[in-house]
């Protein structure tokens, strides 16, 4: 059950700061770092992962101590011997109730035992008030660190706690005495599943990039064999859309690799090798743009209805859209993969994700419009074949882009519903739908745009674009039609002679301006 909003549980408030970070490592470093006040306990949260049950999965603490200040220490007596308390808790999402006054009382927000709880509800006062798990006994597990005498720091015992049930879990360093204000926490944790170092909540992740990265290969062999199956045809008119297609089934291919082995490589060494992260951020920035682009230019009808982008001003505005777009997914992938995972606030994440959202915007907003001038100029030169194939690209589009806003809708309700991360074991779906949703596009596009021996069937061809593709197939049963028919139809066609030469002649003119 959910706390109250008039409950200000420290454990809850500790758990919702943690919401917005990712897990970048699970070997977890402290460099003197301090507690948080909240109600009558100081914290820090020392991280949280998701962990598999098993005899191998572990959270190991190594040399980690406290150091308080030293106007704290030379207030106890030398001969003294617990003159300070620090406690590592560790505690699973599910049993954040379980700590402080409110499994007692909700309308309690303490955290640590007083006098007065002490007498009501039997705890020890100047400790963290903890209620066991009855179905798992162990937890929330409490582990004491005491400063002795006049120390100024105290070291903890090197220690392993196992993991025996399969869940979220947190891991906060607290101390309830106000004289160890000012106190940090130096050292390291290591946080192990069955299979590795990788966090339970990102190990479906590691699969679905390896099936991805053979996917992409799939498809790019199949592409080269068509593309290649042509290639010495001396009637094939390469199309520049082909080589556009090649570029990106090749990064997609690269950035699911580099993913893969990145994962790979954070599962056997415990933390994620800065290096082969930003390779594969920045693969992930430039397939996201060039297939952002390549959806464009094939709205624009490059290739198949202009031979060219337009005027320059066009071709410089989608560059610009372009560069623009790489910076702001560059920068937030960059921050998310690899920023301070402690420090980086929803505030922060907003203001890097608000510019690609917004250029998103401008890429679907371009397409459509794009799309709809295609569609018309196809339409009213009659190319049935091209319009054909543009109009199954833009149901494809358009269904695609009703699925986006409704996996944003169920990735706003998930995360609204789901804040500490509970339902982390379903959770890889939300990022996997986005790599699926790219590769059904562009395999779409290859389906369409597949090389062939018929150019016209949606290459630019000049002077010859108006041809239909049905007509030149129709050719054989032209020829066989009587001397009388066709006498009639050149007699029809000679009457509108001048509309249609005209027509066709601006069309013609039209792309030579472009």
């Amino acid at each position: 059950m959910m706390m109250g909003f008039k409950s200000v549980n420290l454990i809850y408030y500790a758990l919702f700061l943690t919401i917005l970070v990712n897990v970048n490592a699970s070997i977890h470093h402290y460099n003197n770092e301090p507690f948080t006040h909240r109600s009558n306990a100081f914290f820090f949260h020392a991280g949280t992962e998701a962990i598999f049950s098993s005899s191998s999965s572990f959270i190991r603490f190594e040399t980690v101590s406290f150091n308080r200040p030293r106007e704290s220490a030379i207030s106890y007596g030398q001969m003294q011997t617990h003159t300070g308390l620090v406690e590592a808790i560790i505690l699973e999402v599910k049993d954040r109730n379980r700590i402080g006054g409110f499994y007692f009382n909700p309308k309690s927000d303490l955290i640590c035992c007083t006098p007065d709880l002490a007498k009501e509800y039997n705890c020890n006062v100047g400790e963290v008030i903890i209620h066991n798990n009855p179905d798992n006994p162990d937890f929330p597990k409490r582990i004491k660190t005491f400063f002795r005498g006049i120390g100024e720091v105290a070291h903890m015992d090197p220690q392993i706690v196992e993991i025996n049930a399969t869940g979220m879990y947190y891991l906060y360093f607290m101390f309830c005495d106000p004289n160890l204000k000012g106190t940090t926490v130096t050292g390291k944790t290591v946080w192990r599943n069955p299979n590795g170092y990788l966090p339970g909540k990102m190990a479906p992740l590691m699969t679905l990039y390896g099936f991805m990265s053979l996917a992409y290969l799939l498809l790019g062999l199949l592409w080269f064999l068509r593309f290649l199956q042509f290639w010495k045809e001396k009637d094939i008119i390469h199309v520049h859309l082909h080589y556009h297609i090649t570029a990106v089934i090749a990064l997609g291919m690269c950035e699911m690799a580099l993913w893969y082995f990145e994962y790979a490589n954070f599962n056997v060494t415990g933390s994620r090798p800065m290096g082969i992260t930003i390779w594969a951020v920045t693969f992930t920035s430039v397939k996201k743009t060039l297939s952002r682009l390549l959806l464009l230019v094939v709205s624009m009808g490059y290739g198949v209805v202009r031979p060219t982008l337009g005027a320059q001003g066009v071709a410089h505005r989608v560059v610009l859209l372009g560069v623009m777009y790489f910076v702001a997914c560059e920068a937030f992938e960059l921050v998310e993969h690899l920023g301070n995972i402690n420090d980086f606030s929803g505030k922060s994440k907003l203001l890097l994700v608000l510019p690609v959202v917004c250029l998103d915007s401008c890429f679907i907003l371009w397409i459509f419009s794009s799309l709809s001038k295609t569609l018309e100029k196809l339409q009213t030169r009659r190319n049935l074949a091209k319009l054909e194939i543009y109009r199954k690209f833009t149901n494809t589009l358009a269904v695609s882009v009703l699925l986006s806003i409704a996996w944003i809708g169920f990735e706003l309700y998930f995360n609204a519903t789901d804040p500490l991360s509970e339902l982390w074991q379903i959770a890889w779906i939300i990022p996997a739908f986005w790599s699926l949703l790219s590769y059904t596009l562009l395999l779409v596009i290859c389906v369409l745009w597949a090389p062939s021996r018929n150019p016209t069937r949606y290459a630019y061809l000049e002077g010859t674009d108006d041809i239909d593709e049905e007509g030149i197939s129709l050719t054989s049963s032209i020829a066989k039609m009587s001397g009388d028919v066709t006498a009639n139809l050149e007699r029809k066609e000679r009457k509108g002679s001048s509309a249609t030469n005209l027509t066709i002649a601006e069309d013609i003119e039209e792309d030579k301006r472009e």
